[in-house]
């Protein structure tokens, strides 16, 4: 096999250091290139980065704020628009050096390489330090003044209870819907909510629009004008007002009316309240729907609300054969629980016996009562209603009682620590106004009698949602913390033994299926 020699590799003398090297132009080796040309001049070894950290947004140059995660590709793009010069070199590698999260520094490391010479490319690594300097952006500075908002929803509803509003905050928490809002205000009748934006105020109303019957009217407020350029700054109000109308009321629906909704009788119950009102008629198990255009043309308000209900004792029922989806007509026979009624209403009859404190009637909720059930009910035989439209129905047609709801008075008699919780509104949307006040969310922030109220109104409420499965699919329950589930637990080793006994065995309890873990907290 023939030797080859390899070819022949001509050295110079480095003209610093006099060690050998392969020829270039510069004849200099890399240590002496190094130490006579730097590559990073001109690039400053350290810079600032904004942060705020009421949003935990950066500064992205010159004027954008976004959101990025520790050492990500995000926040490393917005250090590299920091550094000045890196166009008059080539960017080989960037990346984060760890650092302590409290030290506000942020470490980066760069390889940049730049042709000094001809046909001379020198490569380097060096470090970048930059200092997190904490402030507020535009948007959080708006927030922090006051009067400083562009549009604000105003939602009302006339009705003396609060459980629209406190229904309402738990679909505006499952949708999201409030993630723009700057703050909001507790009003009579309702909620204010305050947008930095007139875009975000639209899909506020959009939202309410989807969810309840509402009318709606918007107003604008010249604040500025430029006669130079033409343009104006303005204030944005929209009032949305709810239908007074809710679940399980008592209405009567005008004749006129009644009889353009496939002539339905004009004794009704609200039985559920979406972006229409939905009626029934629990005498013949007939429904009708009410849009908010066609409500509002002609308004009417209802003739007894849930609080006017009182409890019935069942003392019969028999199912009469019509049914409708989850409705099943049936006669009934009831008696007042308390036993002064039905002596009250037994002499509004004339001879007082014990016989006329039991009535007969129709019902609805034929599917789900049993004799011995307690059940919540208009007591018409009594009442005496300020109506001019339920003067006009033929008293024959009138029954003594309507059933609305089943209720479960023994499980109530129970001190009982439910394992499930809502969320609030106010701590969702950081409301500053939130900070060391009571209530429910947005709702009880006036204090004294109003605080009261609504505490009332939110237990009512949560019995609601117990109570209805169907309403319970419309909101995100979370399951309570450990200290609530000891409580708890607590609370019914406590509880009598012979109590559970009378317990009623069909009370719709709160599956943990149903139940959200909250990984907020």
């Amino acid at each position: 096999m023939e030797y080859i020699a390899p070819p022949l590799v001509h050295r110079v003398l480095c003209a610093d250091c006099g060690t050998p090297i392969e020829p270039n132009s510069a004849n200099l080796c890399i240590a002496c290139l190094r130490n006579t040309v730097d590559i990073t001049e001109g690039i400053p070894k350290q810079s600032t980065v904004n942060f705020c950290r009421n949003c935990d947004r950066w500064l992205s140059p010159p004027a954008t704020w976004t959101i990025a995660e520790p050492e990500s590709r995000e926040l490393l793009a917005i250090c590299l628009k920091k550094l000045k010069g890196l166009n008059k070199i080539r960017l080989i590698d960037a990346g984060f050096i760890w650092t302590e999260p409290h030290s506000k520094r942020i470490r980066v490391k760069l390889t940049i390489q730049k042709e000094v010479f001809t046909s001379t490319i020198v490569q380097q690594i060096f470090e970048v330090e930059y200092v997190v300097v904490h402030g507020q952006c535009p948007d959080c500075t708006k927030l922090a003044a006051k009067n400083t908002w562009k549009a604000m929803v105003q939602v009302r509803q006339k009705v003396n209870h609060k459980r629209t509003f406190l229904y309402l905050e738990q679909l505006i928490l499952k949708h999201n819907a409030h993630r723009n809002t700057i703050s909001i205000k507790e009003a009579k009748d309702g909620l204010d909510f305050f947008y930095a934006q007139r875009s975000h105020a639209i899909k506020m109303v959009e939202f309410l629009t989807a969810v309840v019957p509402v009318k709606m009217k918007s107003s604008e407020q010249l604040l500025s004008t430029d006669i130079h350029s033409g343009t104006a700054n303005y204030k944005f109000t929209y009032s949305v007002e709810i239908i007074p109308i809710c679940k399980d009321d008592l209405v009567v629906i005008p004749p006129k009316q009644a009889r353009s909704l496939s002539n339905i009788q004009p004794l009704t119950i609200c039985s559920r309240v979406g972006n229409s009102i939905h009626f029934l008629d629990p005498q013949t198990l007939q429904v009708a729907d009410v849009t908010s255009p066609v409500y509002w043309r002609t308004p009417f308000d209802a003739l007894a609300t849930v609080s006017d209900t009182i409890e019935f004792l069942v003392l019969d029922i028999e199912p009469s054969g019509p049914t409708r989806g989850r409705y099943v007509l049936a006669d009934a026979q009831v008696t007042p629980v308390n036993s002064s009624l039905g002596m009250q209403a037994s002499s509004f009859v004339g001879d007082g016996e014990g016989q006329d404190s039991i009535y007969h009637t129709r019902t609805h909720l034929g599917a789900i009562l049993q004799p011995g059930d307690t059940v919540l009910g208009y007591f018409l035989t009594r009442a005496n209603y300020n109506n001019a439209t339920f003067d006009t129905l033929d008293p024959s047609q009138v029954p003594d009682v309507v059933l609305v709801r089943k209720t479960y008075p023994n499980r109530r008699k129970k001190t009982r620590t439910r394992n499930w919780r809502l969320k609030s509104i106010a701590k969702e949307a950081e409301d500053p106004a939130a900070t060391g006040t009571h209530g429910r969310g947005a709702l009880g922030r006036m204090g004294g009698v109003d605080q009261q109220k609504v505490e009332r109104d939110y237990e009512l409420f949560l019995r609601e949602l117990e109570e209805d499965p169907e309403l319970r699919g419309n909101v995100n329950l979370y399951r309570a913390d450990a200290g609530e589930a000891e409580h708890k637990r607590a609370a019914e080793e406590m509880d009598v033994d012979g109590e559970d006994e009378d317990e009623e065995a069909d009370f719709p309890d709160v599956q943990l299926n149903e139940l959200l873990n909250d990984f907020e907290d």
